[in-house]
């Protein structure tokens, strides 16, 4: 009898007991961890700086707050992260027409982001950007 595809590949085929769809910090922390040099970007548009945060975001069931410094000023916290949408079968969707996952700043202003992920399990995590790390071309 041939063995699934995921079992094959040495992965593990979750169980509705071990799927929670990502809304914990033990879940969405190695995966955050893993992709930190993509947590945000940065790109001009429209006469602005645009700080995006939708990697962060897409996994932020699992994350409790998001706070970042732009070129070494005072912490500000991105307010305006979309709600889990727990016990649906994707809980970090994007679902809200009005939401926007960045914060605009003045055209050439941004020259680094220090950005600190706050996860459910109340641990954090920080890294730090310089522009040319993260501008959209």
């Amino acid at each position: 009898m041939p063995r699934p595809l995921l079992l094959c590949l040495g992965l593990l085929a979750a169980t509705p007991a071990m799927a929670t769809g990502f809304t914990t910090a033990a879940e969405v922390k190695p995966i955050l961890m893993a992709t930190q040099s993509s947590w945000v970007a940065v790109r001009k548009f429209n006469g602005q700086d645009l700080l995006y945060f939708t990697q962060i975001e897409s996994w932020r069931c699992g994350v409790q707050q998001i706070a970042f410094k732009v070129n070494g000023d005072p912490e500000q916290l991105f307010k305006f992260m979309e709600p889990c949408y727990e016990g649906t079968p994707a809980p970090n969707a994007f679902k809200l027409d009005s939401h926007l996952p960045y914060v605009a700043f003045p055209l050439d202003s941004l020259t680094s982001v220090e950005v600190t992920v706050t996860f459910g399990d109340g641990s954090t995590q920080t890294a730090n950007f310089e522009r040319s790390q993260i501008e959209l071309q």
